[in-house]
């Protein structure tokens, strides 16, 4: 990326609500990694370097590393259905959001605090289960950047 000053990678984005990142390559590359709708997994999407790259802003937003694992995760847990211990640490951040929403209120510092803890965990567990299947854009140490 030596022809793009101020690139920095990984780069972590929200292109139409979904999550994607940019990851260097060993030779100097990119590659683009959105996220699956129906899997959760990752899916190489090179062809929405320039756009991303080029076009922030309208749709396409910048995110932190921390910010990002969020996203993915709301994504995940809204999009996604089974069973285990991630979607029922989903379902718990399921009911402390609803029960805000019944109250009318947003959620305390500390039901937030609660939300970001489960969010980057499940993030660390949906991550490692990936990369075990095999799936090259997993990347479970972007919670922990």
């Amino acid at each position: 990326m030596a022809d793009m000053p101020g690139l920095v990678l990984p780069s972590y984005y929200l292109y139409y609500q979904s999550p994607v990142k940019i990851v260097g390559t060993p030779d100097g590359g990119a590659r683009v990694w959105r996220i699956s709708i129906d899997t959760g997994g990752w899916q190489e999407k090179n062809d929405l370097f320039t756009e991303i790259v080029f076009d922030i802003g309208g749709d396409v937003f910048s995110r932190t590393a921390e910010d990002f694992v969020q996203e993915v995760e709301a994504f995940r847990a809204h999009h996604l259905k089974g069973d285990g211990p991630i979607f029922a640490l989903y379902d718990t951040v399921r009911a402390i959001e609803d029960l805000a929403d019944a109250e009318a209120r947003h959620e305390t510092p500390s039901e937030q605090a609660i939300i970001r803890g489960i969010r980057s965990r499940t993030f660390v567990m949906f991550e490692e289960q990936l990369r075990a299947a095999g799936d090259p854009g997993a990347d479970p140490d972007i919670a922990t950047a």
